[in-house]
């Protein structure tokens, strides 16, 4: 997989295809490309399911949602518009694809903003909800701290953080006793690098962080949280709920 060069302007993938689905209904898949996998698709109907297409997680994850909730990577604002609809939250849908968020909005979701997470600055929230491999915004292992940091900042006093993720370890090689065998000089196995397409678009190469839940759980310790698994999938995926340590109860 090639890199492209810094000055190449970047395509609005998603918002691409988000736009011609919702205005045309043009189905064309968004493809996702590794240079460890086979290339896999991202259906775009999928980015409009209501509440009862969604996986369990995202449902329970959305029904521990309360107080001013912030979707981050909201995409065409499925979980924001049920939350606002259904359960009459206050929402802020926030996504780095203008094509995306001019989407959300048509759809009728009340607050969104065209930002990146890590750009946010000087607001407060109850929630912060990271779906559809939520971790993966983080982008490698060294981030996590910079990621509890940012989060702290956008907190209240008794909020939390609902993120999933999944556990990649069923992708690794096993020794003849059963027991994972891993290069000691080698990334974590949870630490990827994609690129996505759609028609004749192709974005950069961008860093994507799985990460297993001991795992999140020593990062979120580490940097005074405290870190619960709220709910397990069935393809080693799970919802996990954070808050600050230090909260009052």
């Amino acid at each position: 997989m090639k890199k492209q060069e810094s000055n190449t302007p970047k395509p609005d993938i998603f918002g691409s295809a988000i736009s011609a689905y919702y205005h045309h209904k043009d189905a064309t898949d968004i493809l996702v490309h590794s240079p460890d996998f086979d290339d896999d698709v991202i259906p775009v109907h999928y980015l409009f399911r209501d509440y009862k297409e969604m996986p369990l997680l995202e449902r329970t994850a959305l029904d521990n949602c309360s107080g001013k909730v912030l979707d981050v990577g909201c995409g065409a604002g499925s979980h924001a518009l049920y939350l606002q609809k259904h359960k009459k939250l206050d929402v802020t849908a926030i996504d780095i694809s203008p094509g995306a968020i001019e989407i959300a909005a048509q759809r009728g979701l009340k607050k969104t903003r065209c930002i990146d997470f890590f750009d946010l600055k000087n607001e407060k929230f109850d929630t912060l909800l990271f779906l559809m491999n939520g971790t993966g915004i983080i982008g490698k292992l060294d981030k996590l701290d910079d990621f509890f940091t940012h989060c702290k900042e956008l907190l209240t006093t008794n909020g939390k953080i609902l993120i999933d993720s999944s556990d990649l370890r069923y992708l690794l090689d096993e020794d003849e006793d059963g027991g994972l065998w891993v290069e000691m000089n080698s990334n974590y196995y949870g630490e990827m690098q994609y690129s996505i397409s759609y028609k004749n678009e192709v974005s950069p190469i961008f860093n994507w962080l799985y990460i297993d839940f001991k795992m999140l759980q020593l990062a979120a310790s580490k940097n005074s949280f405290s870190c619960s698994l709220l709910k397990e999938g069935d393809h080693f995926d799970y919802l996990a709920l954070l808050k600050p340590a230090n909260r009052p109860e």
